[in-house]
């Protein structure tokens, strides 16, 4: 949580923070500043004082929301550094940004790098501020100490605007599940009204539509897969590909706020009209396994153990499973589940097993998503929640949905 900040600061020896880019699909500044309309912008976090923003100057108003302190780029015109540069662009923007830094007392210490800028332009830049400026140290954050450490647990607002996404989530997906059930069927493969065929695309844009109604949006794309396609994790489905009854469809959707805020993680996986025995057994075993995973979370547990537990349980229902052959491409194949907030994938992590900070703890965000993929057969089947620890310890799922694999159709 940001009240952690200072505390990881000190413990990696930070004395600053510079997060750097838009103020918007930039996890590392939209923790600190919210979702505003700054288009580029510089903060640091400075232990002991208000953070400092630098920002553009047609965005005065949206950077005074953060109520930090305000610096105007306006007030370093790349004009008057281009004559001390000969003229030469790089050598004007280093000489700007040690001016910038000057003006706060940032001249020496280590100063960790976080935020999305175009990384080549960025990093020459780095190059020469470090020799400008050779009391200072820019680094990474490789090992995710400082913000990641902090963003890995939420407070009861950010548990809130989950929530939200939560809601925004399953009310698309229940309008999905609503409309492949109203159309009408020819030859098993459903058909609109007007004649045509429906696709995995036509389904798609309107999933688009409905989440941008609702204030969300999908940077990371949404998966809805049928038969083939559905049992290969990630892919995304072939948009030409009609829905036809009795096929599974992966829908994993995982949207985020409007301008790149929090994300939410769900899925199910539907046969519509009625499932094949080998797919209801397989989703059986998929829903006995989330709900006996469920059943034994732990506070204060290394999310891998349950990973360990997923394998172990698909293995004695006779599934190969990635825990013995990373290389696996059909059984169960992927992690459990990972952690979510201003990414769709963060702290905690179901791999890390010797990450003693790796755990689920109040505040911890993160799915359960097990799942069997066997394309050869032409099904997969995922089933996927966002789950919180709450304040009490106890581990609670954001909203309900249910899991229920056919989908009766009404359309005649």
């Amino acid at each position: 949580m940001k009240n952690d900040l200072e505390q990881l600061m000190k413990a990696n020896n930070a004395d600053a923070l510079w997060i750097s880019g838009a103020a918007s699909h930039n996890p590392g500044m939209v923790y600190f500043t919210g979702n505003i309309h700054v288009s580029a912008g510089d903060l640091f976090i400075i232990p002991g004082r208000k953070p400092v923003l630098f920002h553009g100057m047609m965005e005065r108003e949206e950077a005074a929301k953060t109520g930090y302190d305000l610096i105007s780029y306006a007030k370093y015109p790349i004009q008057d550094f281009m004559k001390q540069a000969n003229g030469q662009l790089l050598e004007a923007a280093a000489l700007r940004y040690r001016k910038m830094l000057e003006d706060i007392g940032l001249t020496s210490g280590k100063v960790f790098l976080y935020g999305t800028r175009e990384f080549g332009p960025f990093f020459a830049l780095l190059t020469r501020l470090q020799e400008l400026m050779p009391e200072l140290e820019f680094t990474g954050d490789y090992n995710d100490a400082i913000i990641l450490e902090a963003r890995a647990t939420k407070d009861l607002a950010e548990i809130e605007e989950i929530r939200k996404m939560g809601r925004i989530t399953v009310s698309v997906v229940q309008r999905v599940q609503d409309y492949l059930a109203s159309h009408k069927v020819e030859n098993e493969t459903l058909i609109k009204e007007d004649g045509t065929v429906l696709t995995i695309g036509d389904v798609k844009s309107l999933i688009n539509l409905w989440l941008a109604e609702a204030g969300a949006e999908n940077p990371e794309a949404t998966i809805f897969a049928i038969g083939r396609d559905g049992g290969i994790p990630h892919s995304t489905g072939t948009p030409e590909d009609p829905i036809q009854l009795g096929k599974a469809i992966v829908f994993d959707i995982f949207p985020c706020q409007g301008g790149g805020g929090y994300f939410y993680d769900f899925t199910r996986t539907w046969c519509l009209g009625y499932a094949p025995e080998e797919v209801q057994q397989a989703y059986d075993q998929v829903k006995q396994v989330y709900h006996q995973v469920v059943s034994e979370l732990q506070l204060g547990e290394n999310p891998a153990k349950y990973q360990d537990r997923t394998c172990e349980l698909f293995e004695e229902m006779g599934h190969a499973t990635i825990r013995q052959n990373s290389a696996i491409e059909e059984g169960y194949i992927h992690g459990l589940g990972h952690g979510v907030g201003l990414d769709v994938h963060e702290k905690p992590w179901f791999g890390r097993k010797e990450d003693p900070t790796n755990c689920l703890r109040i505040g911890s965000v993160f799915t359960i998503e097990p799942g069997l993929y066997y394309p050869s057969k032409g099904y997969g089947i995922r089933i996927e929640d966002s789950w919180y620890v709450a304040e009490d310890g106890s581990f609670q799922k954001f909203v309900d949905f249910p899991m229920v694999l056919v989908v009766p159709m009404k359309g005649g």
